[in-house]
């Protein structure tokens, strides 16, 4: 490399050369090139740039702390290793959600790529937060991008005595584990830290007093209508509305009885002219989406958020012969009110209305298990393989059970003779979705070679959990 380059010139004018070009500021001779002299002389600098910085003092890290936990069984963390290097990857947040769930922490060699990895998927954190253990909350302090770690659930059932100084995740755990032994101290522990909570715990704790909630959460409630941030606010609204009873509910019970009423057999709608700062308290948000109406989307959110039952009370009806009258104008908006009421709600007798007139996995998820399976099993026996149908099965919670597993296997078969390209969502979420301890019924019921594939799937996770017990 031609030296002749004066060092004292530095990086500035070498990129100064560079942007005006070597024909305008020559360099030194001594390359075969003006612009191979400008690289050997931007290598040069960069070299002297690593090497003469100045090191700093360094002191020994102290060691991670012991761990408590029980780390998983050979065979499990063999199986997470294969997983991670591309074998059935869809299975990842099954397997540490079943790890993280018994209490078990990972193999130290695999703790680096899987905090890599839920640094860019936020899904996977909160199963970290326990299979890290001692060691990754340890590491997660080296390295900022693994900080999300520390605000994690540190372990199952060890957040009894973290409510002051645990984690974020501990402390919803902590809130959680009280709410369901005794809502009313729970209620009282959030009243008592409310103003000093960030906004975003204000909000997330909020959802944890949806177990077993009641009317005398309903001051506590009422309050957190007025908070600064809009999830609080309207966290607060969905669980007034849960609230038959509750002053929300009536307040919205009065909008809504203003804006239906019945004429000659049909459901006649005059929506609401304004959105004043009382509905808005209420949680009707003013400013609708993007191809929505004010008055429409003001109808949507008031039906939405009334008891349901004051609708039979009101025309005299019962739900399903109110879904079933006809609605000259805004039905659209009255249906999808509702739907969201039921979901809210959660009303079994609405939600099968309400899916035998549109069927929606959000309304069969408001179903108690068994008749889910039941509802989505007769769904997939009448209805053709299309978007939809997945969608609903996406709403079935898994495991399923052997009715719908055998619908769905059942389905399969019908369409691998009539349209095989279309199989592939089907058969991935009865690998997925299907209790894996069926998969010797998936083997009996044909050899051909889509049930197959998913008998292989459920046979993988059948024993992927058997080695995490």
């Amino acid at each position: 490399m031609n030296s002749s380059w004066n060092p004292t010139h530095g990086w500035e004018d070498l990129v100064s050369a560079a942007l005006v070009g070597t024909d305008r500021r020559p360099l030194p001779s001594g390359a075969a090139t003006p612009e191979a002299e400008l690289l050997d002389h931007a290598a040069l600098l960069t070299v002297r740039a690593r090497a003469g910085q100045t090191p700093r003092e360094g002191r020994p890290l102290e060691a991670a702390p012991q761990e408590r936990q029980p780390e998983v069984s050979r065979a499990a963390g063999d199986r997470l290793a294969r997983i991670l290097g591309g074998e059935r990857p869809r299975l990842l947040t099954e397997w540490l959600q079943a790890a993280a769930a018994r209490g078990h922490r990972l193999s130290p060699h695999l703790l680096p790529e899987l905090l890599d990895q839920a640094a860019r998927d936020r899904s996977i954190r909160p199963h970290l937060g326990v299979l890290a253990g001692a060691r990754g909350r340890w590491l997660a302090g080296l390295n900022p991008a693994w900080g999300f770690l520390l605000e994690e659930v540190t372990a199952p059932g060890a957040a009894h005595e973290t409510w002051e100084l645990g984690t974020s995740g501990d402390r919803k755990a902590h809130l959680g584990a009280v709410r369901a032994a005794d809502p009313a101290r729970a209620r009282h522990l959030l009243e008592e830290t409310w103003e000093k909570e960030t906004p975003q715990d204000r909000a997330a704790f909020l959802e944890i007093l949806a177990d077993r909630l009641s009317l005398d959460d309903e001051p506590f409630l009422e309050n957190a209508l007025d908070d600064r941030r809009r999830e609080v606010r309207h966290e607060a609204a969905d669980l007034l509305t849960r609230l038959p009873g509750s002053r929300l509910a009536l307040r919205m019970a009065e909008r809504a009885a203003a804006c239906l009423h019945t004429e000659n057999g049909e459901l006649h709608i005059a929506p609401p002219l304004a959105c004043d700062a009382a509905m808005e308290r209420d949680g009707v948000r003013a400013k609708p989406p993007r191809g929505t109406g004010e008055r429409s989307w003001w109808l949507q959110q008031i039906v939405a958020r009334a008891p349901l039952e004051i609708w039979p009370r009101l025309f005299g009806r019962p739900p399903g012969e109110l879904v079933r009258m006809k609605i000259p104008d805004w039905g659209r908006e009255v249906m999808a009110g509702w739907v969201r009421a039921t979901v809210l709600q959660g009303d079994p007798e609405w939600a099968r209305v309400l899916f035998a007139w549109d069927p929606l996995a959000d309304l069969l998820a408001v179903l108690p298990r068994k008749d889910r399976e039941d509802v989505a099993a007769g769904f997939v026996r009448r209805h053709g393989l299309d978007g939809q149908l997945i969608m609903v099965l996406g709403g079935a919670a898994a495991p399923w059970g052997p009715d719908l597993a055998l619908a769905v296997l059942e389905k399969i078969l019908q369409v691998s003779g009539t349209q095989p390209w279309n199989l592939s969502e089907l058969s991935r979420l009865a690998g997925e979705r299907i209790d894996p301890a069926l998969y010797g019924m998936a083997e009996r019921l044909s050899p051909e070679p889509p049930i197959q594939e998913v008998a292989a799937l459920l046979r993988f996770r059948d024993d992927m959990l058997k080695e995490l017990q």
